[in-house]
């Protein structure tokens, strides 16, 4: 594959700032198993973060934006984007993002916008970011991933749906903790997860769910972008995959040659869950 397929900004870009948010309360899956199977059968994780009654995906993602930028150590004025992407916004037609940018202080000269692609939805305004500070338009920008992930009770997703996500504060490389090399993007229109318009919880293609879906985009993925760079697994010190429950990213880690001690840093879904859209940057 030609190294022209990946993404990579015309100025070298970093990760300048990075902040978490998980909600304190815990949901044990054994919990979950005892009300509808009567604790029969395996659990995909140990427990779940569930939200306080008085946190939304907007309270919570100012919480992490105020941690990325207490470590990036920028001014508010200097952030020239905010976006949040999540499939829990708080509402149908409001920007979550433009409550961040207010809390943080980055109004009124700011772009804000929310994105929405299910779990990848935070890795796609990281991206975005990337480009907008890669291109000279701004010299900071704020990607986030957050989410209350749902599913309807006795679904299969009741046992892992969490809640939590990260920051990203993408900047200069200079400045930078870490440099961004390039990223890839791969994506089909599969039928696995999707949520009409007036429904209260997702649905999700089971038999799509797996090979179709998170295994072949997820190793396609990982395969085209190391082709490309020329890298294997062995060059790399650990590993995060989207993580929807314990056995996925092993599994597809495995895969793509990538051992248990690359990746075990960045497993948090038997503690705290599928958070969605910041399942993968949270780790």
């Amino acid at each position: 594959m030609s190294d022209q397929t990946l993404l990579k900004p015309s100025r070298p870009v970093g990760i300048a700032g990075y902040g978490a948010y998980v909600p304190r309360y815990r949901l044990p899956a054994s919990e979950v198993a005892r009300v509808w199977t009567d604790g029969e059968g395996g659990l995909p994780i140990e427990e779940k973060a569930v939200a306080g009654i008085d946190e939304d995906v907007a309270t919570m993602s100012v919480e992490a934006a105020r941690n990325a930028m207490a470590r990036a150590g920028v001014s508010p004025s200097q952030i020239r984007a905010v976006w949040v992407g999540s499939e829990s916004h708080p509402y149908a037609v409001k920007p979550t993002s433009t409550i961040v940018a207010e809390a943080i202080g980055a109004v009124p000269n700011v772009q804000a916008a929310d994105w929405q692609f299910a779990c990848k939805a935070g890795t796609e305004a990281m991206v975005a970011a990337i480009g907008f500070v890669g291109s000279g338009m701004a010299s900071y920008a704020m990607a986030i991933g957050m989410d209350i992930a749902q599913g309807r009770p006795g679904d299969a997703l009741e046992y892992t749906a969490g809640a939590g996500g990260a920051a990203y504060i993408l900047g200069p490389a200079e400045d930078s903790l870490a440099t961004i090399n390039a990223t890839y993007s791969y994506v089909t229109d599969t039928p696995d997860f999707w949520r009409r318009a007036y429904q209260k919880y997702p649905e999700h293609g089971q038999r799509f769910t797996g090979e179709p879906a998170y295994f072949a985009h997820i190793s396609e993925a990982g395969k085209a972008l190391m082709d490309a760079m020329g890298t294997s697994a062995a060059d790399y010190n650990y590993a995060v995959f989207h993580q929807p429950n314990t056995k996925f990213p092993q599994r597809v880690a495995g895969m793509l040659g990538f051992n248990q001690e690359q990746i075990a840093a960045g497993l948090l879904v038997p503690l705290i869950g599928n958070t969605y859209a910041g399942a993968a940057i949270i780790g």
